[in-house]
């Protein structure tokens, strides 16, 4: 394999620019900041779209993804899908594109994803796949109801060793055009991590391709939550290109797809209620596509595991008497 991206923010940066210069086609907002920097309002008051999700996910993969908006499968519930396909999994999607940053500050709590997180360093997957990024400007995306304060602003510069004024942040809550395409477009990035997770080797993986349909787009974040989580655990398809003996594939697989989960089977909406509304009181191997297949570039195996729950799907989008 080649060597890793190393500059996931300058790519990053490059399309977050391109969104300011389409500001008004993909109708997000501007905000010029008093430290200097930019904020991009993807749908906190602005209501952006479809382009706007799909320019927002790849904001989010550094550009290292290609993301489309497709016909969904016949039997899934809604008339159109989220496309995701890179040839730079682990980069694009754990390096980049994982939410696994939680920010938060005086009244404001975020989840922050994108290539700001490489250049911070501060999450172990960081660590392991290859250490922080030095950069002279940082991009960053916030699942949030709220733009970011500029203390909050400042502490993330900290972090990431740059000005404030060098960084740039997009921003959308769940329950938005935006928010909830660009988490419909995390169906490989969660395969990739739940194998992080269970002890994969990540970097066996040379590209990855996943589609999951789009749930119903309103303004409620709590519904949104549910919805777009139970697109991939339910719906969402992933196959990965991988290197290595199939042995380790075929021991490994079961335990991928959502469905290796004890809480498969209900809700998200359901199992979050009954967690507390805390994402941590739930069982982290839930987070993962329903359908996962490995296809070994060097021996010409194909594995698939895991199973789609359309009808559950239907239930949670409100259309089950489809």
């Amino acid at each position: 394999m080649g060597d890793m991206p190393s500059d996931l923010n300058r790519r990053s940066a490059r399309l977050f620019d391109c969104a300011v210069q389409r500001a008004d086609e993909l109708r997000i907002g501007v905000q010029r900041r008093n430290d200097g920097g930019l904020t991009l309002d993807f749908g906190v008051a602005a209501e952006g779209g479809l382009e706007a999700g799909r320019a927002l996910a790849e904001v989010c993969l550094a550009g290292l993804a290609r993301v489309a908006l497709l016909p969904a499968a016949a039997d899934m519930p809604g008339d159109i899908a989220v496309a995701v396909a890179t040839d730079e999994p682990v980069a694009a999607c754990l390096r980049s594109q994982y939410a696994g940053w939680q920010i938060a500050g005086e009244k404001y709590f975020a989840m922050g994803s994108g290539p700001m997180r490489a250049a911070a360093g501060r999450e172990e997957i960081i660590a392991h796949l290859g250490g922080r990024e030095a950069a002279d400007r940082v991009v960053g995306t916030l699942e949030s109801r709220k733009l970011p304060p500029e203390a909050v602003v400042a502490e993330l510069a900290e972090k990431c060793g740059v000005p404030p004024a060098k960084v740039s942040l997009a921003v959308a809550p769940t329950a938005s055009f935006a928010g909830t395409i660009q988490i419909v477009a995390r169906s490989v990035e969660t395969a990739l991590h739940k194998l992080h997770e269970v002890g994969f080797d990540v970097n066996r993986i040379v590209s990855g391709y996943g589609v999951a349909p789009v749930p119903p787009i309103g303004r409620d974040d709590l519904a949104s939550i549910g919805w777009t989580n139970d697109a991939i655990l339910y719906g969402g398809t992933v196959t990965l290109w991988v290197r290595g003996d199939d042995d380790s594939i075929a021991e490994i697989g079961p335990r991928v797809p959502s469905c290796s989960s004890s809480a498969y089977g209900e809700t998200f909406a359901r199992l979050f209620e009954q967690a507390g509304r805390d994402f941590y009181k739930l069982d982290p191997h839930l987070f993962s596509p329903a359908v996962v297949t490995f296809n070994n570039i060097e021996t010409g195996r194909v594995l698939r595991f895991g199973k789609h729950d359309q009808p559950l799907l239907r239930t949670s989008f409100g259309m089950a008497g489809e």
